[in-house]
């Protein structure tokens, strides 16, 4: 059978973790923000660690896998 060409995006975070590291489309893909939102969440320093290569913003998967674990943590025991 045929696999998807566009898979959901956040099956990378329910499965196996990419083995590249993620760019800021990529973590907009993932959350299904706009990209403008990630920039805001690195702006102010709420969202995933990201670290810059040269001038490009990137992202690792194991850190994102971290940040929605922390996350789902703190949206627990915040009620």
């Amino acid at each position: 059978m045929a696999q998807p060409t566009d898979p959901d995006p956040r099956a990378t975070l329910r499965g196996c973790l990419p083995d590249r590291y993620l760019t800021p489309d990529d973590i907009a893909k993932i959350f299904e923000v706009p990209l403008e939102t990630v920039y805001q969440w690195r702006k102010k320093r709420t969202g995933p660690p990201g670290f810059r290569i040269g001038k490009h913003l990137r992202y690792d998967p194991v850190d994102i896998h971290a940040y929605v674990i922390d996350r789902k943590n703190v949206d627990r025991y915040a009620a």
